[in-house]
């Protein structure tokens, strides 16, 4: 290899190591704690829905949920448990559904703001899970 070559070489390398370098710094280890602690709690654990922490900024917590104003906790009930698919929006079936959901979200949320450093939740509609689904917004 000729001298220009093997500049050309190192400064792609010393190139590919600082972006590196920087994409590492840009990872929050706080929020992968965090996640550790929603997957080890038993109540999560057991629940259809992964609940994650997505990011934490200024002690705002924002976290995923399969239910705004964007999207019908039906639809993402229907997701989480397909006997629910043909039950009705008012049947026992269903509000039960709802409630649990309701509870397992609110003890989510529970268990992140009592961390050092979080202030609040913030809840973020999980698109990508709901597609995964076969429910998009709109």
């Amino acid at each position: 290899m000729d001298n220009f070559t093997k500049r050309y070489l190192y400064f792609l390398a010393g190139l590919i190591l600082a972006g590196f370098v920087w994409w590492l710094s840009g990872l929050d280890s706080r929020v992968g704690e965090l996640n550790e602690l929603l997957e080890q709690d038993a109540t999560l654990a057991a629940y259809p829905y992964p609940f994650k922490l997505l990011s934490l900024e200024n002690g705002v917590a924002e976290m995923s949920s399969p239910r705004s104003a964007q999207m019908s906790a039906i639809a993402g009930l229907r997701a989480m448990f397909p006997e629910l698919a043909s039950a009705s929006v008012t049947s026992d079936e269903m509000m039960a559904a709802q409630e649990k959901l309701a509870r397992t979200q609110s003890h989510a949320g529970n268990l992140i703001e009592e961390q050092a450093g979080v202030r609040s939740v913030r809840w973020v509609l999980d698109e990508r899970w709901l597609a995964g689904h076969g429910l998009y917004v709109q």
